[in-house]
């Protein structure tokens, strides 16, 4: 039998309260007694950080290992090659930057690294469109400032605008990035626009009412706001940096809800300081956990707003939860059960190689 090692954020009272809350190592994904009642061993951990760690302790002997975006197992080369046992690594979600792909491609005779896809798409695609109206709004400064007992109208609507007429662009145009421009086409946004290697079908391009742009940088000179939705990889780590910032529309608005990552979080941090962006918002960080001193905790704007950050939340969702635990369970039957009939959107490296196009592709600035 198996050795099943899951890494999960602590729910602690919130996670007894809401059992729900699948994500949590109190709750852990509802598996424990599936998998038990097959007589595999599940270890679950939160503790993930430094080389006594649970997670460094216990993956030495682990044949699969489940984690999440939201509180991920760094698996580097390093762990992965003292990792002798294991065969499969499943991410409860979306993303699998957290593994060192090239290595599982090429250790133990090749790893299976597999995602659940699309359990979270819509509920990313609704934070991005919550973010991009929070920010739009003025709306995080003006509720802090009734939870401070002041009222000043004028502090508020200073900095407030309306989307409707604003020119508004995506990173990448995936499975979440055209539910975004879907979504915002009741907004009656002056433009979408979209930047991606491959285009979208001309009828679909028809029916949202966008237009793709070839060249990132002049997509981003047209945009009001733009929104991040394209994978992290060796092309896109670091992407949104100084330089980069520069070819933005002066006062734009910038959503991340892709991967930390992606920016350069000193850079964006200067930009909403010298009014080059008038916000920042999202859900990702790095590294996860934010530690206390990362800068886009207290990025303000020269109007002392425009900071819609949160904890990585937004494809997590009870909702989202529900369908990526049971997509993971799916997952693992296909594996204890030897048929392998993954579903070949979830594989991301199996038998040695990339299962799929996807990240094969890479985007660039051009």
């Amino acid at each position: 039998m198996s050795k099943v090692l899951l890494v999960l954020y602590d729910g602690g009272d919130h996670a007894r309260e809401q059992p729900r809350l699948l994500g949590t190592t109190e709750n852990e994904l509802g598996i424990r007694k599936w998998l038990e009642d097959q007589g595999h061993t599940l270890v679950t951990t939160s503790d993930k950080e430094g080389e006594n760690s649970t997670f460094d302790k216990e993956l030495v002997d682990a044949e699969v290992i489940i984690t999440t975006p939201f509180h991920p197992g760094y698996l580097t080369r390093e762990r992965l090659e003292k990792a002798k046992k294991l065969k499969i690594a499943v991410t409860a979600g979306i993303g699998s930057d957290h593994v060192d792909l090239d290595a599982a491609n090429e250790i133990n005779g090749g790893i299976t690294v597999a995602e659940v896809t699309g359990s979270n798409v819509v509920s990313v695609a609704e934070h991005v469109i919550m973010t991009i109206l929070n920010l739009v709004r003025n709306f995080v400064p003006a509720h802090e400032q009734i939870e401070a007992g002041e009222w000043n109208v004028a502090a508020a609507a200073k900095n407030e605008y309306d989307l409707e007429g604003k020119v508004v662009g995506t990173v990448a145009v995936g499975r979440i990035g055209e539910r975004v421009l879907r979504r915002l086409k009741p907004f009656d946004c002056k433009e979408l626009l979209y930047f991606d290697y491959q285009p979208l079908k001309p009828e679909v391009e028809k029916e949202i009412g966008c237009r793709r742009v070839e060249d990132l940088e002049e997509m981003l000179g047209q945009c009001d706001v733009v929104t991040i939705n394209c994978p992290l990889h060796e092309k896109t780590r670091g992407l949104f940096n100084k330089d980069l910032i520069s070819k933005m529309k002066k006062g734009a608005w910038l959503v991340n809800t892709a991967r930390g990552a992606i920016v350069v979080k000193e850079d964006v941090a200067e930009a909403l300081k010298s009014g080059q962006l008038n916000g920042y918002g999202g859900d990702v960080w790095f590294p996860q956990p934010a530690p206390k001193d990362h800068p886009l905790r207290y990025a303000k704007n020269q109007w002392g707003g425009g900071n819609a950050m949160v904890p990585h939340m937004s494809g997590t969702s009870l909702d989202a939860q529900k369908r990526y635990a049971d997509g993971v369970k799916s997952i693992l039957d296909s594996y204890f059960s030897k048929r392998e009939d993954y579903r070949l959107e979830d594989l991301i490296v199996h038998k040695g190689d990339y299962a799929t196009k996807a990240y094969g592709q890479r985007t660039s600035k051009k």
